[in-house]
């Protein structure tokens, strides 16, 4: 019998963590789950209760935590990145929450939209969909952050563009998505092309020059590399060592990091422009 009692209590456990760590304890009553069970559950400390109506086992995600704590979903920007989406960092959580919700008890700092989602809710979700996540985040965000969202979507393959336009879209939605292309490679694409465009040059993103990869070639010699914080150590090196055959063979190399893009672009602009001022981008 004890086992028995076991084998149940670790199958509810099981199916806590497949739906994200969070469950409504009335779906765990649906599948048979005796309220004893989870009872016991909680007072062994293998769950704990969210509120009356929830539960978690103790190491769920904290954003799910707060959203069935709050009666609210995950949603925006925390969503994106939790999809995998490329994001800038953005330390406030966002949440959703239907437009005549009353009122709504969250974290502090916590941004809260009331929006009638494109794709319905169902009553146990915590997170949003994607389709959700992208109004909210084109409604929220700044035309170019909005855009890098979305096209890490499209080239996630998370999202088919005919089928997303044809959901009600905001008209602001709508224009961030007839300005997205699934074939950027990344974030930074998104942002450092447009922003050259300008310049009236040809701007290859990862073009391939002495065997491997560099982030963007502008003109015929002028290369543009962006160091993230994965660029430390034996790939330093590997850089350094890329950097100096390139430029043995006539290339001109300007290496920045992740954070001037994101954070002082205009320091970049200057540095660029002056390198073209200068001929650097082109064949000798």
């Amino acid at each position: 019998m004890r086992t028995s009692q076991a084998d149940r209590s670790s199958r509810m456990l099981a199916f806590v963590r497949t739906e994200g760590g969070v469950v409504r304890s009335g779906r765990l009553r649906e599948l048979g789950f005796a309220v004893s069970a989870v009872t016991d559950a909680v007072a062994c400390g293998e769950l704990v209760r969210i509120r009356r109506r929830w539960v978690a086992v103790p190491d769920a995600d904290p954003h799910l935590r707060a959203a069935a704590k709050s009666g609210v979903v995950v949603s925006c920007i925390t969503q994106a990145a939790r999809l995998g989406l490329w994001t800038f960092d953005e330390p406030v959580p966002h949440v959703a929450a239907p437009p005549h919700a009353g009122r709504i008890l969250v974290a502090d700092g916590t941004r809260v939209h009331r929006a009638i989602p494109l794709v319905p809710r169902h009553p146990d979700a915590l997170d949003d969909p994607v389709e959700n996540v992208l109004a909210l985040v084109a409604a929220c965000r700044p035309r170019e952050a909005a855009l890098v969202v979305f096209e890490s979507a499209l080239r996630m393959q998370m999202i088919d563009v005919e089928a997303f336009a044809r959901l009600p879209l905001t008209a602001a939605a709508r224009s961030v998505l007839e300005a997205a292309s699934p074939f950027s490679d990344s974030g930074l694409e998104t942002l450092v092309v447009p922003r050259l465009r300008w310049l009236r040059l040809r701007i290859v993103p990862q073009a391939w020059i002495a065997g491997h990869r560099v982030d963007f070639l502008i003109g015929d010699r002028l290369v543009l590399q962006i160091d993230g914080g994965h660029h430390v150590g034996a790939q330093r090196e590997a850089d350094i060592r890329h950097d100096a055959r390139l430029t043995l063979m006539g290339f001109h190399v300007l290496r920045i990091g992740y954070a001037q893009v994101v954070h002082d672009w205009p320091s970049v602009q200057h540095d660029i422009m002056r390198a073209v001022a200068q001929g650097l981008h082109r064949s000798r």
